[in-house]
């Protein structure tokens, strides 16, 4: 009996749950799952696949293509793989600004190209010699030197001359016997360029000269020396090229879809840095038919007077043309503040969310500079949000994020000196606490700021080296730098995050002030110290020095690839070009 009771007492509890599931479990499954899927929406954002920077918070068309949208992968905290984001702090910390590209005619505006100076081809001759022989003297004794037409530029002895000249007094004394003979020995002569009156004083003094004398055929300056003295020379071998520099070539690049606007004859006023408050006047004289496709621009040539010596062959120049737009043809523009430069690339930021300070960099192509705007060839579309104010702040957050950059095309997070030794899996849960805002200053003591400080007076010093082209003093005040680097305490930095990106940003900054203490070449000096002031401007703009720093570019470093540096002043001194450029580049960013 006992046992039966049971059995239903089980029974009913069995039934009596069954039931609740049956009433209840389904429903709060559903809720949770549409709680769940709601959350899910609320976070959704929609792309195309055919465009891809095409991003808005809900489904529908795309506004290009008008294919539907689908929705688009993203990480845990809803950003895309390239995003990152910013706070409202140091969003007005680094007066970062933005603005909505759009399209504006360029008719009637001055399209800005440019270029180098170079020897008018039409006006070169090479001084050859028409003998064989060896050069006893060269009176020529530099690069540069001016010549005159019918100047003695060399003296060579020559075995051949020197026998068709006794072959002369020979046949100068059988003239009435064989005519034809005597004629064909002074012809012969005077194809090796004798004149008629060194070969009748030949002929009458009836003496052999050894060494006969090359004067030259042009008037211009010597521009490359071709033979040294003693040297031994071939018939027609060159020995000199001379270039008649009254007038010389500006050669500019044209960007294909813009060479509808120019046309020979056209009115150009071409401006220099060496004399920046003159503007010289030239015309289009050539386009070139052939198109260069590695760039993808055809050279546009300016023929331009230079009695007066102004343009030196190498000289940069800049054209500034009235441009002549096709008919209905509208041009994408950006202001020249919102672009950055670096190796082939030319890269802007993207605000993507209008209601958040979300951006992503985004590479793109640019055409010719028009005022203080560059026309924008591939990469950007009407409407798209870009930072015109803050750049160069915004790439340093991009950078410390691990996000794509300027300085890094593929992104991923920099490696800090604790990541190195203790492996990856051990902090990766701590990875994107380690990361901060490059414009979120760091706290760290006034002690550490001020030893920083003397880091940044050395790089100065460094810098004015470069600026007058000092390579030995260069190479000095690098030592010294890597010396006050060497003093730089890291126990004052407590703080975790503090301390890891100093240890990553100062091997960089050791690594190149070592490479250009090693060298005492120019170029090389300059080329690594491309990148001591990248790694330079990270550490200021995290720690601080305690002063007004200014980062300043120039576009046309690094053979026009584009090269930053620090600055305790806001004229503009560039140390990439010395006194060829010296005030080429513009300051891109204040650090307070």
């Amino acid at each position: 009996m006992k046992n039966n009771k049971i059995v239903i007492y089980i029974g009913i509890l069995v039934v009596g749950v069954l039931l609740g599931w049956l009433l209840f479990g389904g429903s709060t499954n559903e809720e949770i799952d549409h709680n769940h899927n709601a959350v899910a929406e609320t976070n959704q954002m929609w792309t195309c696949s055919m465009h891809p920077q095409i991003m808005q918070p809900e489904p529908g068309d795309c506004p290009i293509c008008g294919m539907d949208l689908i929705p688009a992968e993203s990480g845990s905290d809803g950003l895309m793989a390239d995003q990152f984001k910013l706070t409202e702090n140091a969003m007005a910390l680094a007066n970062i600004q933005t603005t909505v590209v759009g399209k504006g005619n360029a008719e009637g505006n001055t399209i800005k190209l440019s270029g180098k100076i170079a020897e008018n081809e039409e006006a070169n001759a090479v001084q050859v010699s028409y003998f064989a022989g060896r050069i006893e003297r060269l009176n020529v004794s530099f690069t540069g030197e001016e010549v005159r037409k019918g100047q003695l530029l060399a003296t060579i002895y020559s075995p051949e001359l020197y026998a068709a000249q006794q072959e002369l007094i020979t046949a100068a004394s059988l003239k009435k016997s064989q005519p034809a003979l005597y004629k064909a020995v002074r012809n012969k002569l005077k194809l090796w360029k004798l004149s008629e009156n060194q070969i009748n004083q030949i002929e009458e003094t009836g003496k052999v000269k050894e060494n006969f004398p090359v004067y030259a055929t042009v008037s211009g300056t010597v521009t490359e020396k071709l033979v040294e003295q003693g040297d031994y020379i071939k018939q027609g071998q060159p020995l000199l090229k001379i270039a008649n520099l009254n007038t010389v070539w500006g050669n500019f690049d044209v960007y294909e879809n813009q060479i509808d606007r120019f046309k020979k004859g056209q009115e150009v006023m071409i401006t220099t840095n060496a004399y920046p408050n003159k503007e010289f006047k030239g015309k289009v004289d050539f386009i070139d038919p052939v198109l260069n496709t590695k760039t993808r621009t055809v050279t546009l040539r300016v023929v331009l007077s230079n009695k007066d010596d102004v343009f030196k062959p190498g000289m940069f120049v800049t054209a500034n043309i009235e441009g002549s737009t096709a008919k209905n043809d509208e041009v994408l523009s950006i202001p020249a503040s919102s672009v950055l430069w670096t190796g082939e690339r030319s890269v802007v930021y993207l605000k993507t969310n209008p209601d958040q300070p979300i951006f992503e960099m985004r590479e793109i192509k640019l055409g010719n500079q028009i005022g203080n705007e560059y026309e924008v060839v591939e990469g950007l579309f009407v409407g798209n949000e870009i930072v015109t104010n803050g750049t160069f702040t915004v790439d340093a957050a991009a950078q410390l994020q691990g996000k794509k950059s300027m300085m890094n095309k593929d992104g991923g997070k920099v490696m800090t000196g604790h990541e190195g030794h203790l492996g990856m899996d051990n902090n990766a849960s701590n990875k994107e606490s380690d990361h901060t805002n490059m414009n979120e200053r760091l706290e760290v003591s006034e002690k550490f700021q001020q030893q920083l400080n003397s880091v940044y007076n050395a790089y100065i010093n460094l810098k004015d080296a470069l600026v007058k082209e000092d390579s030995i003093s260069t190479s000095a005040n690098a030592t010294t730098l890597l010396n006050k680097l060497n003093k730089v305490d890291m126990k004052l930095l407590s703080d975790n995050k503090a301390h890891n990106h100093w240890m990553s940003l100062e091997g960089e900054i050791k690594s190149s002030a070592t490479s250009i203490s090693e060298t005492s070449d120019i170029k090389s000096q300059r080329d690594h110290f491309k990148h001591l002031s990248s790694h330079l401007i990270n550490a200021v703009q995290l720690f601080g020095v305690n002063e007004k720093v200014y980062v300043e570019f120039c576009p046309m470093a690094d053979n026009n690839n584009g090269a930053y540096w620090l600055s305790k002043e806001e004229k503009v001194i560039n140390p990439y070009f010395g006194e060829a450029m010296l005030t080429c580049g513009e300051v891109k960013q204040v650090i307070e």
